[in-house]
């Protein structure tokens, strides 16, 4: 369909026509409510009406045919449309109209009012699009393809459509370039702002700003303070809120990583870029609920594999205090999959890393940046002027100068001949390949090394090489959160299931990974507990179950995968049979009691003691250093307990909270042999966004209002309208006590 005949389509009830403020412009306004979509082609007539963020993929079910298969979670791709009518008042003309998308998977195309105004094909890029020689005062179209049916292009779930903000920018035809703004500090007292200033014409004229801070806060994870300022053009006409934070990086192989002078360790987690159940839409309360939950589980450091984020993930770790390596791409010039990026890369590589760059270097939680992750060139001598090529451009685009790395790998013997290419690094990522460290820097004294990928279950080995040598500065996990897509990564199994890995075959229906320290309801995992334990001081003491083996079957695990492990001591039907308990303290010894009698001491070695006793039903109680922690055996479920990670919520159509369903029995223990199915219902100022488990072979789909509680919980999201009030969340299931929870939301 033509652009012509898109703009004759009879306007529908269907279409929310938005009719901006004709006084008071607001430099940003929110464009995400009042879309059209269509999937496949461009007949409005036809279409839903969607708020952004949106995925069209997650709202479908799992196909075993779907052409993205394993990486994308067997979920459906292809193309789709999105429409948006805006009114423009005449305050607008003579005015510099601009859209901002911040992210669209992928070719987007954008037309303003019938003409072709922008688009971008790299899908995690934000882009900007000028609309100003297409508006007009009155009623304005913006039509939006995307295109995402060439599979496979992601080794991961993508997502597809308007999955991040778009934003509608105004400002005077002279206006303050958004991306040209960088702030360096010579020293801690002196913070530099520069930017330029665009004439009409396209002319660009420097603005430069100095603030003396005489007694700075250094941002830090521990203390992430930041300060904001406005910067203004010299006719005041135009002006940006800055945020920034004050901070020192200083790195070598002999004193590893300081941040503000003090030598510092990264715990860190690999993160994909999607939220669970609601798929790769990135909404600013799951972006940020999603940092929450890595900083609760004791990372200090999150590597945005393998692709850049949305901007409110970085806010977050602004905010909450994560130190980041933000990542630009996946593979370079030889392809990972059919239609990846070795089909973009030469025409566009040095538009997506100033994309990247430019947008980004405000963030004080950056500390690294990452130009590749396991390029499949690597042993060819074209790759090191690749290499090159990217971190000299990343280097001159920041002008804090923020160390460049990319993550290596080697699947053979071959590893030294890497080193021309690592040189091209100021630190050098090693994904799995910690334990030649101690070699290369025996050949390569000046390496400064950090492991960008490691498998869940090397973490005392990991985190002791860690602490051994100053040059290797930290170690990243494999990954941080259970995500969509990868299928079957990390999973364990029983016998007589599909064998192997999760590249080895399709593995149907499992359609997500399992390899996170959380997973896809929010709940830690055992590793996570212990993980957390290594790496800082204060993580109390924990404990958990190893499930029998031959209990529901014979287990196999997998290489990023852990031997199945739960907190629970509910196990029916292996009474009086061995079964083995790990205590994870950081004190000794640790003592284990079953209904207060004594089964034994240990010392804890590895901060890990572990404990074989026949099982019974009971409480079971482990107790070191001053502090115990309790399991106990659940009845017969009874109830539903509801507990949201949020209770406020702002009335704007984009607020969220995600409230976790726990099945319980009579005395409040989850009962994690439960299944029950629950559905989910919500009356009043909000909607059900999405409802899902942490079972990553379920086939249910995320949209749908029911869904089976696994291991006795479940998540269901709930956003809130544009109407002040409360949400009523209702969830009941045939044999237990229903349960409701009251929601506020309230106007900014």
């Amino acid at each position: 369909m033509t652009m012509n005949r898109l703009s004759a389509i009879l306007l529908f009830a269907l279409f929310t026509t938005i009719a901006l403020a004709a006084r008071d412009i607001p430099r940003r306004e929110l464009l995400n409510d009042g879309w059209a979509f269509c999937l496949n082609d461009s007949n409005f007539a036809e279409a839903q009406s969607v708020t952004l963020p949106h995925d069209w993929s997650i709202r479908q079910r799992f196909d075993r045919e779907a052409p993205a298969g394993n990486d994308g979670a067997y979920l459906p791709t292809g193309r789709g449309w999105y429409r948006r009518l805006i009114n423009l008042s005449a305050d607008y003309a003579g005015k510099r109209v601009r859209l901002y998308f911040e992210g669209v998977y992928m070719n987007a195309r954008v037309w303003v009012n019938g003409h072709e105004a922008g688009g971008w094909p790299y899908g995690y890029s934000s882009f900007w699009v000028d609309a100003t020689p297409y508006v007009k005062t009155g009623q304005n179209e913006i039509v939006v393809s995307v295109d995402n049916s060439q599979q496979k292009n992601c080794r991961w779930y993508s997502g597809s459509g308007i999955y991040r903000n778009v934003w509608l920018v105004t400002t005077p035809m002279t206006y303050i370039d958004d991306w040209s703004v960088s702030i360096t500090t010579p020293d801690v007292h002196t913070v530099e702002i520069a930017a330029d200033v665009v004439s009409p014409d396209g002319r660009r004229t420097p603005l430069r700003r100095t603030i003396h801070v005489a007694e700075p806060r250094l941002w830090s994870p521990a203390d992430p303070y930041l300060y904001h300022t406005e910067l203004a053009t010299d006719d005041g006409t135009d002006r940006l809120t800055l945020t920034y934070g004050i901070r020192t990086i200083d790195y070598d192989a002999d004193g590893g990583l300081r941040l503000n002078g003090k030598p510092l360790k990264l715990n860190g987690a690999c993160l994909h870029h999607d939220n669970g159940i609601i798929g790769a839409a990135a909404p600013d309360a799951a972006e940020y609920r999603k940092v929450r939950l890595m900083k609760e589980a004791g990372f200090n450091a999150l590597r945005t594999s393998h692709n850049p984020p949305s901007e409110a993930f970085l806010r977050a770790c602004d905010e909450l205090g994560m130190l980041v390596i933000d990542e630009a791409f996946d593979g370079w010039r030889e392809a990972k999959n059919s239609h990846d990026y070795h089909e973009l890369i030469d025409q566009w590589w040095q538009r997506d890393l100033e994309a990247m760059v430019r947008r980004d270097r405000l963030h004080p939680s950056i500390f690294c940046w990452s130009i590749g992750n396991e390029v499949i060139e690597r042993k060819k001598i074209e790759v090191v002027r690749t290499a090159h090529q990217m971190a000299t451009l990343v280097r001159t685009l920041d002008p804090q100068r923020r160390p460049v790395t990319s993550a290596l790998a080697a699947w053979d013997p071959e590893w030294d001949i890497y080193d021309p290419l690592a040189a091209e690094h100021d630190i050098v990522g090693y994904n799995y390949m910690m334990h030649m460290a101690e070699g290369d820097h025996e050949r390569v004294p000046e390496r400064v090394m950090m492991q960008t990928e490691s498998y869940p279950n090397d973490a005392w080995q990991n985190y002791e090489r860690t602490m051994a040598h100053p040059y290797i500065i930290g170690d990243f996990v494999w990954t941080g959160l259970d995500y969509i897509g990868e299928s079957g990564i990390g999973r364990w199994y029983y016998q007589g299931d599909v064998e192997g890995e999760h590249y080895h075959r399709p593995l149907y229906p499992w359609h997500a990974a399992y390899c996170g320290d959380v997973d896809l309801t929010g709940l830690r995992k055992p590793i996570s507990h212990y993980r957390a334990l290594l790496w800082n001081d204060d993580e109390p003491i924990a404990m958990a179950v190893r499930e029998p083996n031959g209990y529901r079957g014979e287990v196999k695990t997998t290489l990023w995968g852990t031997w199945p492990t739960f907190e629970s001591w509910t196990w029916p039907g292996w009474e009086g049979r061995d079964i083995t308990v790990e205590v994870y303290s950081r004190q000794s010894p640790v003592r284990l009691y079953l209904d207060d009698k004594l089964v034994g001491e240990q010392l804890a070695e590895q901060m890990k003691a572990v404990f074989t006793l026949p099982y019974q039903a009971g409480t079971l109680r482990a107790e070191a250093g001053g502090q115990q922690v309790r399991l106990t055996t659940a009845g017969a479920p009874a109830a539903i307990r509801l507990t949201a990670d949020r209770t406020r919520l702002t009335a704007d159509g984009q607020d969220l909270a995600f409230v976790t369903a726990e099945v319980v029995d009579g005395e409040g223990n989850v009962v994690p042999t439960a299944d029950d199915r629950l559905t989910f219902s919500v009356a009043g100022a909000g909607s059900l966004l999405a409802a899902g488990n942490a079972d990553i072979k379920d086939e249910d789909p995320y949209f749908d209002a029911t869904h089976r509680a696994w291991k006795g919980r479940a998540l269901c999201v709930v956003r809130t309208s544009k109407k002040q009030g409360a949400i009523r969340l209702t969830v009941t299931s045939p044999s237990l006590l229903k349960a409701t929870m009251v929601i506020k939301t309230d106007k900014k």
